[in-house]
């Protein structure tokens, strides 16, 4: 029998990971731990297993490199950059990820990060509680406005679909020139798209290539009254580079999901002190619906994964 750890909770209710596990029974014992960055607990954690479950929880190259019995990382997510992929690559570990599971629920906060900025809903919610009105805080409609979306992947295109059926004209690019770009979609050039759209969404994965993407000097590039909204990495903006351009004005606004680290943040974080600011601590993907489809996804990865095909393959 084969042993699996699940080593941070997926987010669903026990009895539907339960019911998950019995489809495993007499193949696999699961043993489930709580979420921890302590290498020598992990590596304790990962003894003896076979295969290991995890969805955001950094899981480094040195604890992989010292799991001996290991050989299939089945990720609870979309990005695997929280995974040591040298590690994995030299041992021969097989690792699956969850693509697909979230793109309604990001594109939706996207839509709704859009909406909140321009009618500056979380402002005028602390006037009226405090006794005002919306004075000075007219905002604008979407309809009609210009949406770039840097990363035109799944989940760049269901949120083009969603801006286009609010009436928008949608931008996309990505690192590759696409025969098969939806109808409703132009494919242009960064640099055009950053100069014309009126927001930008990063829905872009994070390796060496976007890293800092969005620095200083791309975001001179924007309009003025332009919002950014990053649901994408932290790391792909240049996060001191996006605070200043709000202090200055170089920009309108800017929505983050994302920063350079997990939340919490520490309070010397440049973003939390930036205007004209909408900042979630990494929910995008946290939907009822999406936990229960990742948790179905990965099952059926490790399924696949024991019978020798396996399937949503990263190494």
């Amino acid at each position: 029998m084969k042993k699996v750890v699940i080593l941070e909770s997926l987010g669903i209710p026990e009895a539907e990971l339960a019911e998950l596990e019995r489809r495993f029974e007499g193949e696999i014992q699961f043993e489930s731990f709580g979420r921890t960055t302590d290498a020598e607990q992990l590596v304790e954690e990962c003894r003896g297993a076979d295969a290991a479950i995890l969805a955001n929880m950094p899981f480094p190259d040195p604890v992989i490199a010292r799991c001996d019995s290991l050989r299939f990382i089945d990720v609870a997510f979309t990005g695997v950059d929280h995974v040591g992929l040298n590690a994995a690559r030299e041992k021969g570990i097989r690792v699956s990820n969850a693509s697909g599971y979230s793109n309604e629920a990001v594109a939706e906060l996207v839509i709704g990060m859009a909406l909140s900025m321009l009618r500056h809903i979380p402002e005028v919610q602390t006037k009226v509680r405090n006794g005002g009105t919306k004075d000075g805080l007219v905002g604008t409609e979407l309809c009609g406005k210009t949406v770039g979306i840097i990363g035109f992947g799944r989940i760049g295109r269901r949120t083009g679909e969603l801006f286009h059926a609010f009436g928008c004209r949608v931008l996309g690019t990505c690192r590759t020139v696409h025969t098969d770009f939806p109808a409703y979609a132009e494919q242009v050039s960064m640099d055009d798209l950053l100069r014309n759209s009126d927001i930008v969404v990063l829905q872009c994965p994070l390796h060496e290539g976007t890293r800092g993407m969005i620095d200083y000097e791309k975001l001179s590039m924007m309009k003025k009254s332009a919002i950014l909204i990053n649901t994408a990495r932290g790391p792909v903006t240049n996060e001191d580079d996006l605070a200043r351009a709000l202090h200055e004005g170089l920009i309108a606004g800017a929505a983050a999901d994302v920063f350079t680290r997990e939340p919490p943040l520490p309070p010397d974080t440049q973003m939390l002190h930036a205007p004209n600011t909408l900042l979630t601590p990494h929910i995008a993907f946290a939907t009822a619906e999406s936990m229960s489809q990742r948790a179905h996804i990965v099952f059926d990865n490790l399924r696949a994964w024991l019978d020798g095909a396996p399937v949503n393959v990263i190494l």
